[in-house]
């Protein structure tokens, strides 16, 4: 599912919807549910789009290619005007009802659905082979969350059996969230924690084909919010447990911790693993190149230029350039989509206007730079002191996190 809008994560989805977002230096959120499927031998996928989705399209069509032998493909399928509909998705269910009979141009018997901007690794497998044992029409992906941490998410009894009894979507009230904390028996077969736990739904689910149908034959637009409670007590629902590091990126806030997340010694999330890559769009770049800088807890993407910097805790994204005497503090710099030639160079500084990347002495702080972004010399930035809001150059400030957007061109000397 790559559809949404994704307005808490603005000004990162002003040009691009949530699945296209730059993350970890050279990857788009959408690379790691793709991943997922193949690292579990799932090669038969379909990307449901349709919000600012020409940035998402050609990162898949460049990234993701199939050999003629092994039956595999990703099917982009965006909202498209029909004989049945002229309006665009409703919703997750909506999407899914809509593209079924895409679905059924391939024999299949189960279907895998999935959130196009989440960060976890996952052997779809496990809840597979989990949904056949059980006997199960539905089974739904859920996570032991604290339950100081459950707002906004979906929330579910399951009994120790794990079938689901109640299924309750972002609940608010304290008394409804203790009401659905995990059982005792249930809690001793999973990890120790301390405070007590609710099992919260992660979007992902797998439905028997038929069920799957039926339970689309209405109106309804949202899994989370319709489909899934109206299926208690009429259908077979179980819960997959996942004990492992999941990450919902929904909002700026999220997106920055995370990203600065795989920056620690020992990062939640492992890019390293060999037998579970991320796969990407492969892009030849040179290695980078860092003269003279002092460097500590800091992930680089391919391409870099950075040179007598001092950067701590940030994550650098691919063909970013950094002038001298550059302080990165907490930054997440996305990079560019290109190089600049000389003659480039040398046109936009007669215009007095910065080249792509970041100038001389610049100190910044707390603050996402987005793709193509263009700081002069001289600049200070950081979020700190300041309340949320639109600021001049296109510099934004939400959830406390300095945001510069794609394409910006912030001239030499501002301080903000």
């Amino acid at each position: 599912m790559g559809g949404g809008r994704g307005t808490r994560l603005y000004p990162l989805t002003k040009e691009r919807c949530k699945p296209a977002v730059p993350l970890a230096g050279k990857y788009r959120l959408v690379d790691i549910p793709i991943s997922n499927c193949l690292n579990s031998g799932l090669n038969r996928i379909y990307l449901l789009t349709q919000f600012l989705t020409a940035s998402l399209h050609r990162h898949i069509n460049k990234s993701f290619h199939f050999d003629p032998f092994g039956a595999g493909f990703i099917d982009l399928l965006s909202a498209e005007q029909t004989n049945l509909s002229t309006s665009w998705y409703e919703g997750t269910a909506d999407a899914v009802r809509r593209n079924l009979e895409h679905f059924d141009a391939h024999a299949h018997d189960l279907i895998l659905i999935l959130s196009g901007d989440q960060l976890y690794r996952m052997d779809f497998r496990k809840i597979i082979d989990q949904h056949v044992a059980t006997g199960a029409d539905v089974t739904i992906a859920a996570i032991p969350f604290p339950v100081s941490k459950v707002e906004g998410l979906g929330l579910m009894r399951v009994k120790d059996d794990l079938s689901v009894s109640e299924f309750v979507e972002k609940p608010k009230a304290p008394a409804v969230i203790n009401s659905l904390t995990i059982s005792a028996a249930l809690e001793a077969k999973l990890e120790p924690c301390p405070e007590k736990r609710c099992l919260a739904s992660m979007g992902i689910y797998v439905f028997s084909r038929s069920v799957l149908r039926d339970s689309l034959a209405n109106n309804m637009k949202d899994f989370g919010k319709e489909v899934i409670p109206a299926l208690l007590g009429k259908s077979k629902l179980y819960s997959y447990i996942f004990e492992g590091y999941w990450e919902d990126i929904g909002t700026v806030r999220a997106f920055f911790e995370a990203n600065l997340a795989l920056a620690q010694p020992l990062p939640p999330f492992n890019f390293f693993d060999r037998n579970a890559p991320i796969y990407t769009h492969p892009r030849y770049l040179p290695a980078s190149k860092i003269n003279r800088c002092n460097i500590d807890h800091v992930v680089i993407g391919d391409g870099c230029l950075v040179t007598d910097s001092t950067l701590r805790h940030s994550v650098i994204g691919i063909r970013s350039i950094l002038g001298e005497n550059t302080h990165f503090e907490d930054v997440v710099m996305m990079g560019a989509d290109y190089y600049q030639t000389p003659q480039e160079v040398q046109a936009d500084k007669a215009k007095g206007r910065p080249r792509i990347g970041v100038g001389l002495n610049c100190h910044i702080k707390r603050t996402i730079i987005d793709k193509n972004a263009r700081i002069g010399d001289n600049v200070t930035l950081s979020p700190e002191g300041k309340a949320d809001g639109d600021y001049a150059h296109d510099v934004v400030i939400r959830d406390g996190i300095l945001c510069v957007c794609k394409g910006a061109v912030i001239p030499s000397g501002f301080v903000l």
